[in-house]
């Protein structure tokens, strides 16, 4: 049976989570990619885009749970390969 992970609110909650069977946790549900950024970011670009895209660009990048400019970022490197 497949388990989503509940909040945890006390150190009680947790040591209890812990006694248990995790495995039923071990799901795609339960997780997200996660991405590392190892080099600086030093410089700067101004982009000029409509209202709407930018409103369209901050609802997706709140849905995933990153800053829009991350956001944008991350597609730009994803279109260049890297």
């Amino acid at each position: 049976m497949k388990k989503i992970f509940p909040r945890i609110k006390t150190d009680e909650e947790l040591e209890s989570l812990l006694d248990e069977d995790l495995s039923d946790y071990l799901h795609e549900d339960n997780f997200k990619p996660v991405t590392f950024e190892f080099q600086p970011k030093d410089k700067t670009v101004n982009l000029r885009v409509s209202e709407e895209m930018l409103e369209t660009v901050k609802t997706v990048s709140k849905k995933e749970g990153i800053p829009y400019q991350k956001y944008i970022r991350r597609a730009i490197e994803r279109s260049l390969g890297e």
